[in-house]
């Protein structure tokens, strides 16, 4: 029995030690190193709880004697039950020391940053819920009835919550696939504004008309969103008409006029221009070229500019504009053969 006593205060007295020097010393040292491992070592060792390490030292030293079965049985369930809450206590030292490096990652991310504490307390609930389970099932407790009570209510209040559930789970896929962030214009449908806040639930966009809009996260996933703050470029399409009596000379020039306008713009890439086809009541252009910014006022006045420099060009060239001009025909009812008088 002493010899059992003695073995059990060895390893505890050795466990605390151990945890002891970790603490004073790595931790000193851990406080002038960047690297994230020591850190991760030392947060172990605090967390390491004495009452816990006596319990797994008295069983070690329980070894040592020739015990009844039921009497190390039991020594063994409660010696599990208290290593299984150790474990616990490590697996959320890492739980935080990861999320811990992710919002440092992301700290410029409101958005992964919030839904960072969503998660922290999803998986350690997860991580309690399974080591609980564990923990009764050593101690003799028949956990199956209990797991499927749980399952059956878990279906339950699944199908209770699942529009809940649903806009949940589309917030996190907004959050690792990223269609959108913070801050950026986006269209979804017919709906444009500025991504203000994306919540568990819904996501809240300010329009341009200074309304705030509410999304749920699951419908808008399912739409089609347009992200135009990840616009690169933007392509203009200058379509004009010219009457028919223009001179085919001065057709054949306007492509070069077009062509000539936009490549003295600066931050425009020219694509074409020409003669398209004869359309109803006019001579019909089309031209293409592109804004090299995304910036929606770079993009208008640029193609102010084209357009100005366009009508200057035909008031000098003496070429008009084409617009609808609508035909009417008149046609005199036709007379009808002589009446003869009977």
């Amino acid at each position: 029995m002493l010899i059992a006593l003695g073995i059990a205060a060895a390893v505890f007295l050795g466990l605390l030690l151990l945890r002891q020097l970790v603490v004073s010393r790595l931790g000193r040292l851990a406080e002038r190193t960047s690297t994230g491992v020591d850190d991760f070592v030392v947060g172990l060792a605090r967390r390491s709880r004495p009452v816990l390490l006596a319990v797994v030292s008295l069983y070690l030293g329980s070894l040592y004697l020739d015990l009844p079965e039921g009497q190390a049985r039991t020594a063994e369930a409660v010696a599990a039950v208290a290593l299984y809450f150790q474990l616990a206590l490590w697996a959320s030292v890492a739980i935080d020391f990861w999320l811990a490096r992710q919002r440092r990652r992301l700290e410029h991310d409101a958005t992964s940053v919030a839904l960072g504490g969503v998660l922290r307390f999803v998986s350690k609930l997860i991580l309690w819920s399974v080591l609980l389970l564990m923990a009764l099932d050593n101690l003799g407790v028949d956990v199956t009835a209990l797991i499927a009570g749980l399952g059956v209510g878990g279906i339950a209040v699944a199908l209770a919550l699942q529009n809940v559930l649903g806009d949940l789970l589309a917030s996190l896929s907004i959050v690792l696939d990223k269609p959108f962030e913070i801050g950026h214009a986006i269209t979804v449908d017919d709906v444009t504004g500025t991504v203000e806040n994306i919540g568990l639930k819904t996501t809240r966009l300010r329009s341009v008309g200074g309304e705030q809009i509410v999304l749920a996260n699951g419908e808008l996933l399912k739409s089609r969103i347009r992200n135009w703050a990840r616009l690169a470029e933007r392509r203009v399409v200058l379509a004009f008409s010219v009457p028919y009596d223009t001179p085919a000379d001065a057709v054949e020039r306007i492509p070069g006029i077009v062509r000539g306008l936009v490549e003295r713009q600066d931050l425009v890439r020219f694509d074409r221009a020409h003669f398209k086809g004869f359309g109803p009541s006019s001579l019909d252009f089309e031209a293409v070229y592109w804004i090299l910014s995304p910036d929606y006022v770079a993009f208008m006045d640029r193609q102010q500019a084209v357009n100005l420099g366009l009508l200057r060009a035909f008031e000098s060239e003496g070429i008009s504009f084409a617009f609808p001009r609508p035909t009417v025909v008149l046609e005199r009812e036709r007379e009808g053969p002589p009446k003869t008088s009977g």
